[in-house]
């Protein structure tokens, strides 16, 4: 059984002393995987909380704690990003045939076997996700899940369009009501001051260095792949690179961002690279209030998966996105993206990148040998 010293001993092991919010978190996620799998009463006949809410600004620990218990945790479990989930469960709805209640079918299929479910950045911005989430939270619960939110939004501050808060109201008094709601307050952001990783990521401006360092970066990965368009697959639908390896994606910020795509198209690409290249970023089209949301989503995506992005803009990357108004969770996106340049990011291209050394190596070893 899980208790908070296993926790608390794995984030030291990774160099980190929990603070006081992140140890009472601890606790909270501890006492939840310690409870029934049904939902159980408590002496007064009140019902015990089924799950736990995170929320606060970003960079603050939320997803840190919640990921470790989850690694941790011995049950059967699943961990998503909000994006993702709500891919799933539009594809198996739209599948499913007509009845009285399609969303808690599909709902029920979904949470089969699932005894712990933890959401990454859960957010409610438009009325068709208030109604999927409402739904799916009373399945959930219902079946005795235990559920797990991190979010940047308390619960009252979820669909906040006043045309449609007040039909979401429901749902939120019941995680107010049946979660442990958690305020991560602390003032630092931890993604930001980090050492800076070995090999730079970001580059600006667009001039002749930039291009000679993505392309030796793309060498160095992919050895002797053509540097020349692509078209390749992007949730079915083309999409022109500059070039597509094994591991890395090459492409114009204007075919991912400028261009009519959604989240799909970036979860399809974080499925099939373990890298992107996203190159020729001009602060100008950053101020349409679409493609800075493209952006939004595409970072979201890459980090949660944990995959390296190289970016190449006009001016740092930082900059151009300082002041723009226009997109749902921008101050998340710059938090990533300052540890998505550092050290402490670990990502699965970096993993492919070592076992393409270590084979280059053991070739080379043998090659002398003879």
């Amino acid at each position: 059984m899980l208790d908070a010293s296993q926790v608390i001993d794995t984030l030291a092991q990774r160099g980190i002393e929990p603070d006081a919010t992140q140890r009472k978190t601890i606790a909270a996620l501890v006492a939840l995987l310690r409870a029934p799998s049904r939902r159980a009463h408590s002496a007064n006949g009140l019902t015990t909380h089924r799950g736990v809410y995170c929320h606060g600004l970003p960079g603050r620990g939320k997803s840190l704690v919640v990921d470790t218990v989850f690694e941790l945790a011995s049950c059967r479990k699943r961990r998503l990003h909000f994006h993702e989930f709500l891919r799933e469960m539009n594809r198996r709805f739209v599948a499913e045939p007509r009845g009285d209640d399609r969303l808690g079918s599909v709902s029920r299929q979904w949470l089969d076997g699932t005894e712990l479910l933890c959401f990454d950045e859960f957010h409610v911005h438009d009325i068709a996700d208030a109604f999927l989430m409402g739904r799916f939270l009373d399945t959930a619960l219902g079946l005795g899940t235990r559920v797990v939110l991190t979010s940047n939004y308390a619960p009252g501050a979820l669909l906040p369009d006043p045309e449609f808060h007040e039909r979401f109201l429901p749902t939120i008094e019941q995680i107010e009501r049946g979660f442990t709601v958690i305020h991560f307050d602390g003032a630092r952001d931890y993604r930001f001051g980090g050492e800076a990783a070995e090999l730079q990521r970001f580059f600006a401006p667009l001039d002749p260095s930039s291009g000679d360092a993505l392309r030796a970066i793309f060498r160095r990965h992919e050895g002797d792949v053509d540097l020349e368009p692509v078209t390749v697959s992007a949730a079915g639908r083309p999409l022109l690179a500059r070039a597509a390896g094994a591991a890395l994606l090459w492409a114009d910020f204007e075919s991912l961002c400028v261009a009519s795509r959604s989240h799909l198209d970036y979860l399809d690409l974080a499925g099939q690279w373990h890298g992107l290249i996203l190159d020729n970023v001009r602060t100008e089209w950053l101020k349409q209030a679409h493609t800075l949301q493209r952006l939004v989503w595409l970072v979201d995506i890459f980090y949660d998966r944990k995959r390296a992005l190289f970016i190449a803009s006009d001016q740092p990357i930082e900059a151009a996105l300082a002041g723009l108004e226009g997109a749902h969770d921008l101050s998340r996106t710059l938090s990533r993206l300052a540890e998505m340049q550092s050290r402490a990011y670990r990502c699965t291209f970096d993993n492919t990148l070592d076992s393409t050394l270590d084979s280059t190596r053991g070739s080379t070893l043998g090659e002398a040998a003879v």
